[in-house]
């Protein structure tokens, strides 16, 4: 059964640097993507980043690109958000979820084509 695994939230300043850790374990195929999502209180969940597993293909929500990085270590079955020049309204509780059986994609996936999510991890950007 898959499972998905979020650690690295916290506290940090504005212009810190904070990195996200998301494990899936359970996969026996390389061919699924893993996509990195973020939902403020009281606003919607928000697309923030996704990488094709198998070939390491990535794409980025036109608010986070320059700044966040997202990367993964096939070996492990995790992905990483790297989160640069972090602002207050990057303060939301992120998520991972995986889109399982995919080993090609052309653009930044809609949460509703994942399949399983994790429970999320806080970041708060604050003084």
């Amino acid at each position: 059964q898959v499972q998905l695994v979020e650690s690295g939230g916290g506290l940090v300043q504005p212009g810190g640097s904070l990195r996200l850790s998301c494990v899936a374990s359970g996969f026996t195929s390389e061919h699924y993507a893993i996509g990195w999502f973020r939902q403020a209180q009281g606003k919607q969940r928000e697309g923030v980043a996704c990488v094709l597993m198998s070939y390491g293909t990535t794409f980025y929500a036109d608010s986070v690109k320059g700044r966040f990085t997202i990367s993964r270590d096939k070996s492990k079955n995790t992905a990483y958000l790297q989160m640069n020049a972090l602002k207050p309204d990057d303060t939301a509780i992120y998520s991972c979820a995986t889109l399982s059986g995919v080993s090609a994609l052309l653009r930044l996936p809609s949460p509703n084509e994942y399949d399983r999510w994790g429970q999320g991890t806080q970041v708060t950007v604050s003084t």
